[in-house]
Formats: C-alpha cells, structure tokens, sequence
C-alpha cells in the first residue's frame, strides 16, 4: 500500500507521550520543503513518560526502524513511509506516526 513519505516535522512520538524526532535528515530531497528520512537514520526521543526499572523498562530514549519504502530510496536506503514500524530502545515499544505531509506517496 502507498504511504505518505516522513519528513523532519513529521509528528511522531513514542508510545508514552514522548516526542520523536530523526538524529538527521537527507536534505537535498524535499517533500512539502521539509527535509526526508531514511531507514537508517535513528530517532531521539525525548519526554518519554515510562517510569525506570523497577517500575518499568524505560524511558524511550532511541528508535530505529524496521521497516520502510520497498519502492522509494535515496543514497539507496528506502525512505521512511506512514506505515513504517520502528522498536524503541530500552522500552521495545514501536513509534507512532500521527501526522505527515500529504502531498507525496511512496511504496
């Protein structure tokens, strides 16, 4: 299925509540005038609610992704899409895409 490409201001957080953003961005390639992302480019996370251990395994602090574009690459690394899964690390909670631009699809 086609998905919309992320981009830098994408809104992504983790599962908790915490903002995410790419630790870097490819910016020659532009949707909607905001730098893309690839799959191997990491996320911060900052804001994570999930409590330490004990009380839990947090908080999120990195993510990377496990999937992406099958279609679409640039410096031959799939783009990153919508519907792209990613874990974060420590938690193992995935990230979630709650806006992007909605102007480019990608498969």
């Amino acid at each position: 299925m086609p998905g919309f490409l992320l981009h830098l201001n994408a809104m992504v957080t983790c599962a908790h509540a915490g903002t995410a953003t790419p630790m870097s961005t490819i910016p020659n390639v532009l949707v909607s005038g905001q730098p893309i992302v690839i799959q191997t480019i990491p996320y911060g996370v900052l804001g994570c609610t999930l409590p330490p251990p004990p009380a839990a395994n947090g908080p999120c602090v990195t993510a990377t992704w496990l999937t992406a574009a099958t279609r679409v690459f640039s410096y031959g690394n799939p783009v990153l899409l919508q519907d792209s899964m990613s874990i974060c690390a420590p938690s193992g909670t995935p990230l979630l895409i709650t806006a992007t631009q909605t102007r480019v699809l990608g498969m």
